[in-house]
């Protein structure tokens, strides 16, 4: 592929050898080549439903949920287009799958039946882009938090498209990656069941004092010992209860969305002044090697061990745990945290309509069990260096994410898709 400099925005930056002479993409309906599919299908009480995942993550069948006799299902067919009317600025989109080809859905999942002149998978990674999508927020119907892009304001828009040949081009190179992708995440999933399954056997079920799986030298050890969370804990706080005035500054401010998949996330780290921190961090001093759980909205339960060597301030929303050096290791107490009966517990200790929580009181009144300190390091020993690998996958996965996020800024015009 060669990089063409160019002032037309109908041109990507990047194109293939045999495609950098052949002039601008050109300007298309949608409704050229999309038909809206209305067969209609069974009621909600018997459909065999389908649904579409948000973030580009595909089309799938529906579990558990059975719906109204009253409601009309219509019949998908393998290969046609489909979105979601409330979620397509959360981009969901997909292509039906040969696996689910008549199965249903209402119309808020609109289908399309594709013509020629246009590549499924082109068509799919166009819409994909958070250019294309966010473009029709500004023209959506509804309120901020749920607007609806209806199928004939979808089909009116106007997209750029090159030749065939080199739809199928892009197609065939993003499928390439896209498959990378597939393998990769498959790969971090098996990681992930793999300590899943590991930490169930590791740690005590429901109702039993031993774990099912027990190192040699501690085989005919004493039960594991029941304990409050406060027992072991010689802080449990969290942080502010009001929003920082500041917006810029030069010290970290943390939130439940920083705290995700075992790790303190900073891609989307905000910042505060020097003053407020001083003030909040004054409340909630967090240390290193803390525990961090979120403990107010959908991400309750997500916990973190606290590996900066800086200080940072908090918001309500993320409780800080430190445990007694003598009486519990630091790696075991976000472990235990982590574990399948302490978020069997958190999950059953939420309250709340409108924000979901869990309050420092109840976190302290966890029962916990506990072996001896010996036992807790040598566990906490065993899963250090799996989640060390799957940080490893993870990095692994992200990269290929933002090339492949990072291609399609090039591959594709910068022009901005207009409506009418």
């Amino acid at each position: 592929m060669t990089q063409k400099k160019t002032t037309h925005h109908n041109i990507p930056k990047l194109r293939f050898p045999e495609f950098r002479y052949m002039g601008g993409w050109d300007g298309k309906k949608i409704n050229e080549f999309l038909t809206e599919s209305r067969i209609k299908g069974s009621k909600g009480d018997i459909a065999k439903k389908i649904t579409v995942k948000l973030w580009g993550k595909g089309v799938f069948k529906k579990e558990g949920l059975k719906g109204s006799v009253n409601t009309q299902y219509y019949r998908r067919k393998k290969g046609q287009f489909i979105y979601s009317k409330l979620d397509f600025l959360n981009q969901a989109f997909g292509l039906i799958p040969a696996h689910l080809d008549n199965y249903e859905s209402t119309v808020d999942l609109p289908c399309f039946d594709i013509r020629d002149g246009i590549d499924p998978t082109f068509l799919l990674e166009y819409v994909q882009r958070k250019r294309f999508y966010k473009k029709l927020g500004d023209i959506a119907d509804g309120s901020r938090k749920a607007k609806r892009i209806h199928a004939d304001t979808f089909l009116n828009f106007s997209i750029f498209l090159p030749s065939l040949i080199e739809q199928r081009k892009i197609a065939d190179c993003l499928s390439s990656i896209d498959e990378l992708i597939s393998i990769q995440t498959q790969k971090l999933d098996t990681l992930k069941a793999y300590k899943k399954g590991l930490m169930q056997q590791l740690f005590p079920a429901e109702g039993e004092t031993v774990p099912k799986l027990r190192f040699p030298e501690f085989k005919n050890a004493e039960a594991w010992e029941e304990k409050k969370m406060a027992d072991v804990c010689i802080k449990i706080m969290d942080g502010t209860h009001f929003s920082p005035k500041s917006k810029i500054g030069s010290h970290l401010y943390l939130t439940s969305k920083n705290i995700r998949n075992g790790l303190v996330d900073l891609s989307n780290i905000s910042y505060i002044s020097s003053e407020e921190h001083e003030i909040i961090y004054s409340k909630c001093p967090v240390k290193k090697y803390d525990v961090l759980l979120t403990k107010d909205g959908a991400n309750t339960g997500n916990c973190a061990l606290n590996h900066l060597d800086i200080e940072f301030s908090l918001l309500s929303s993320v409780a800080v745990l430190r445990g007694n050096p003598l009486l519990i290791d630091k790696n075991f107490l976000y472990y235990l945290i982590d574990s399948e009966k302490i978020q069997r517990l958190i999950i059953n200790s939420v309250s709340g309509q409108a924000i979901t929580r869990i309050t420092l009181k109840k976190i302290a009144a966890y029962s916990i069990s506990l072996p001896t300190n010996k036992e807790q390091k040598k566990i906490a020993d065993c899963l250090v260096p799996l989640d060390e690998l799957i940080y490893a996958q993870a990095q692994k996965l992200e990269t290929l994410k933002l090339h492949k996020k990072g291609l399609m800024q090039q591959l594709f015009p910068s022009t901005d898709e207009v409506n009418g």
